[in-house]
This record gives C-alpha cells, structure tokens and sequence, in this order.
C-alpha cells in the first residue's frame, strides 16, 4: 500500500471509529489535522449521518478525500435547532479559517452614521465595531469616504455637533465648527436644547428615508424668511436644503421602489471568485465592494453563496431584503437563521425583471471587472516578482517586502516611513510611518540618517518579536528594502544582529551618478555594489517600491511639519489658560501679535497682571524659545 493509500486509510478508519458515538441531533462538527490545526468546519440536522457520509470514498470530491486522509480528530457541538447550528458554524468558520472551508479572507467592518443617544445634546459621527452606546444607526456605508461626505453635508443640512462627549463637555467657547456654521454649538449654550432636538429629529427623518418631508420643511422655512425679508434666515434654509440635495445628489443609485436592500451577486472566472455586495438603503446607494473568498474550484455558485451569506452576516445586520445572483443552497435555512438573529424577517430573492434585475445584472458587472482586473494585477505582480528575484539573486520569491526610507529637513520633524508590497500590490493597510524619537538607545539628532534608519529598524521588529516571537503570522517580510547606500545597510543589519534576527534579506537602494534613475547602486551586505539594467522589469518595480516610499515619507513629513505650524504659540506658555488665552488674543487680533507684543502691552490686557505679563514676555524672549 502506497503512503497515500496508507494516510487515507488512517483518517477513514479514525471516522469510522467516530461515527458509532455521534447523536442524531442537529450540531456542528470540526475536523483536525495531527498538528491540531483546522480542517473543516461543517452543520448538520443529524450529525451521525452526515459524518457518515465521509466514510463512503466512492461518494467524495478529490478535495474531500484529501480532507478525509488529514482527519486526525474530530469534536462536535450539539445544538436544540439546525438553524443555531448554521450560526455556530458561520462563527467558527471565522475564527478558525479552516483549511477546506470557503473562506471570506477580507471582510470589513463597515462603517455607519451613529446619532447618539445617551446624551443631552445628540452627537452624529461615524462608527465602525459593536454598538455598544445607545444610538441610532444608519448604514452600512461601503466604505470611509463616502460616509465622511455624507457626514459633511448633514452638518452643514442639520448643525448637529460631532465632537466627543469629553470635548463637549471641557468647552469654554465655540470651535471651528461653529464659525463654519456646521454646529450650532450646544456645548456653549448657543443653542437651548428644544431647538437642538428639532434638529436631531429632522436628521434622523433624513436618514430614516423621509427626506421629501424633510427638504418641504425647509422651504417652507425658507418661504416664511423670505415672505418678511428675513433674508439672511432664508439663505441659512436655502444652504442646509442644497446641502440635503448635495447628498442625494451623490448617490449612483436612486431607486424609490427598492428602499432597503443589500445586493450581491458572484461571479467566477480564471480560478477566482468574486462577490461584490451593494448596500441601498433608504432608495439610495451606500456603496458597494468587492470580496475574494478563498474557494476550491469544485465548489458551485449557489455553495459559494451559501457560505459568504452566512459568514458575512455573522457580526453584521442585513436589510430586510436580500437580492442574490443566484439563489444559495438551502434558501429557507439561511432566511430562518438570519431572521432569529434579527428579530426582523429575512427574505433572500433572485430578482427576474424590473429595476430589481437591472441592478442586478449591474452587480454581477462590477463583480466580473473586479476579477478581470485582479487578474491582470496578480499576473503582472507575479511576473515582477520573479524577475526582481533573479535580478537580486534571492534565494526564493518574497512574498511581503518591506521599504524604508526617511523625511525630515535639516534634522525637524524628521519621519520615517514603512511601505509594505506583497504578491497583490501594495498593501496600504501596513503601511507604518515613525515620528523620531530623540531619547533612548536609538535616539536621533540632527538629522543622522543612519540613526533614523536604525531607529525604524528596532521599533519594527522589536514590536514584531513580542507580538509574534515563533513567527506565526504573515506580517514577518522576507526583505527589506533600504532608501539608502552601504551606510545605511549596516544600520539595518547591526540592529537585526543586537535582536537576533539573521533570516531576513536587506538590500540598500542609492542613487546612482548625478542622480539619474535607472542609474541606481544596489547593496547587499558584505558584498560589492552593483546595478542592473536601465531597461529592465525589475529596475522598474524597485523603482516604483522606492518612489511609494519617498512619496508616503515625504506627506507624513509635511504633515507633521503642518501641524506643527498651524500650532498655537500660546499653547506652550505655562499658567495661560482657555480664558487668559481668549483675552489675549481678542486684544491683540493674533498669537503672533501677543509673542511681539512689550510688557506694558500685555499688562494692558484684562486678567494679565504685572507678574504674568513678565512671563509671558520672557518665555517668548528666552532664548530657548524664540
């Protein structure tokens, strides 16, 4: 008997010798490797019957009798219903990624637009995680930006306040907010709290999808301002009703006969799958995305669905309507399972005609290009990959690389920046950047760039080694690319050589002669310099890794660089409070003013006695800060 044969008959016999002890009962059951790790998470109204049927090869897919030769171990978990049985297994399919499961790698938690209800004066912001505050929600949007927009525009429509509850309550006058007439100010009494509830309804009856009545509302308002030449209360309903009409506006879709819905249509091609999921709510579209479950090609569209559906609703509440390309194995489970979870019922629909299949067949579209395109992007990736990895003599293709460089001018607000590349592109989620330090074991100052490259080193993988000391997670890179020439090399590798590391590939990237592109010198460490052709794919991928390194170092850079000059000189001065800070500057127009301004000028300002005006003259005089 050949091992194979051998290996298959082990993991055949260990079920077999299982299957007499099984209930007859609803529950899910877990499938183990030798090594403990997860094979299989599975549902069953009879457990003893289903397991059962992985005994009978003549019956099983290749991929199942490959699950079945890995079976070392089996548990189970009874349950009163098949359908609580469904929730467990959506549940543990997250938590375990087991290895034969159709698997929702990239799921997101969606962002929503929360109106609080816990406090006096209601706060509209955006949300994402458990809703753990008493609020009102709305959503789910498909992604951050177009919450943000939508946020916007119903502040200036609604005037409702967004800060935390912490800086509402610490206010002694109006932000920013305010003077933009995005907020009507409450934390300050700007508005009493009768007012401020009108608001907070009429926001709530926009979200909810009464905006007809809300935007007549407001031309009334307009109508009655205007009829008794109260022009300027006219031009404040005109602004909040373009800024009701700028969100609707916005929307791709706009479908009054389908109100709340979420859409989501599979398409697979090339050994990809793609699920693209559209949210309508209120007739309006809240976005769509796209997900790439990990799936096993003999596994059908109605399967694929089966799964996402329930996985993907496991932590999330679905609309009330649910319109699928194709109708999911077992339909009336799936709508049960997710209607005890909502306490709302669920229908799942295909739609044939009408508006309903026009977007539809729009979904499956974006689903298509989405594949075509990832298609075309994991080719190109792969194809760079091996060429970077015979162009640099690597001993295998790295899956994740990791880029350094720096940003700072003359040594100020200098940041380092890590971009991260993988076989998908890049993957902007890891993307890390490093404020310097100038205290410690690796303090920098005076713009060493060889102690900020050591700095960056420590930091990432001295955070690397106590998160992840027996390297079980992808986030470990396979090499490091440097900003930098042989300098800068032997910073990164003292720093890995103090932590121990000496698995890891570092090769510096300088600039060649005058600075010319595809001129640059390459370095690795006990080796001399070299270069590669102007021409070729590989120097044109390292350039493009190198050239989104600089270009994230240079933007944390002038960020930092910007907040620190949009900072309040006044904000440094010890003993000078919110109310002292306010009577200066009203005296003086500008912080500017007040850091120029003589001792008796500032005595002259009320609440600045003799004492405090020395001091705040000699604190802008000192020569420590001037």
């Amino acid at each position: 008997m050949t091992p194979e044969l051998t290996e298959f008959q082990t993991g055949l016999d260990y079920l077999k010798s299982q299957v007499k002890n099984l209930p007859k009962k609803p529950g899910v059951y877990r499938m183990f490797d030798a090594d403990g790790q997860s094979l299989y998470v599975g549902k069953a109204k009879w457990l003893s019957n289903r397991v059962t049927s992985y005994t009978q090869p003549n019956r099983l897919t290749n991929r199942l009798l490959r699950m079945v030769a890995e079976t070392r171990h089996l548990e189970i978990t009874v349950t009163h219903s098949e359908v609580e049985a469904l929730l467990l297994e959506s549940n543990l399919i997250k938590q375990l990624k087991p290895r034969y499961n159709i698997l929702l790698k990239d799921d997101k938690s969606f962002a929503y637009i929360m109106v609080t209800e816990d406090h006096a004066f209601p706060q509209l912001t955006k949300h994402r995680g458990k809703r753990l505050r008493k609020a009102s929600y709305y959503g789910p949007f498909a992604s951050a930006s177009a919450v943000n927009k939508t946020i916007a525009s119903l502040s200036r429509a609604f005037l409702l306040r967004n800060c935390t509850d912490s800086i509402f309550s610490s206010r002694t006058r109006p932000c920013l907010q305010y003077q933009i007439k995005r907020c009507t100010a409450p934390c300050v009494n700007k508005v009493d709290k009768t007012e401020y509830d009108k608001q907070v309804e009429a926001a709530k009856k926009f979200l909810s999808g009464h905006s007809d009545e809300v935007q007549r509302h407001y031309a009334t308002e307009m109508q009655k301002a205007s009829d008794i030449l109260e022009f300027e209360t006219a031009a404040i309903w005109r602004n909040r009703i373009t800024a009701l009409t700028a969100i609707q506006a916005n929307q791709d879709i706009n479908l009054k006969s389908l109100q709340d819905a979420d859409i989501i249509a599979v398409a697979i091609s090339g050994g990809i799958c793609c699920v693209q999921v559209f949210f309508v709510r209120n007739g309006s579209n809240y976005g769509n995305t796209a997900f790439f479950p990990r799936i096993n090609s003999s596994e059908d569209v109605r399967t694929i669905l089966s799964a996402f559906i329930g996985q993907f609703y496991s932590d999330k509440i679905p609309a009330n309507l649910i319109l699928v390309s194709e109708l999911p194995k077992e339909l009336k489970l799936l709508q049960s399972a997710l209607s005890q979870q909502t306490r709302n019922k669920i229908t799942i629909s295909r739609p044939e005609r009408g508006d309903r299949r026009k977007i539809m067949e729009m979904a499956i579209r974006n689903a298509e290009e989405a594949i075509a395109r990832k298609l075309a992007d994991t080719a190109s990736q792969r194809r760079l990959l091996d060429a970077l990895t015979q162009s640099l003599e690597l001993d295998e293709v790295p899956e994740r690389i990791e880029i350094y460089d720096n940003s700072h001018i003359q040594g100020t607000h200098a940041v380092g920046a890590m971009v991260v590349a993988t076989a998908d592109g890049f993957a902007k989620s890891a993307y890390r950047k490093f404020n310097m330090r100038n205290e410690g074991a690796y303090a920098v100052h005076d713009g060493d760039d060889f102690a900020m490259m050591r700095q960056m080193i420590h930091r990432r993988f001295d955070r690397a080694l106590k998160e992840d000391p027996n390297r079980e997670m992808p986030t470990w890179p396979d090499l490091l690319l440097i900003d930098g020439g042989r300098g800068q090399i032997n910073a990164v590798y003292e720093v890995l050589d103090e932590l121990g590391i000496n698995d890891i590939t570092a090769i510096g990237v300088s600039k060649g002669p005058d600075r010319n592109a595809g001129r640059e010198q390459f370095h690795k460490r006990n080796e001399d310099s070299f270069t590669l052709q102007p021409d070729s794919p590989a120097m044109h991928y390292l350039q493009r890794l190198r050239d989104e390194a600089h270009r994230f170092a240079i933007g944390s850079h002038r960020t930092r660089r910007t907040n620190a000059q949009f900072k309040n000189p006044l904000d440094g001065v010890p003993g000078i409070g919110a109310k002292r800070k306010k009577a200066l500057l009203n005296h003086f127009g500008s912080a500017r003013s007040v850091t120029t301004a003589g001792i008796q000028d500032l005595q002259a300002v009320e609440g600045i006695s003799s004492h405090i005006a020395q001091h705040i003259y000699d604190w802008f005089h000192s020569q420590n800060n001037s």
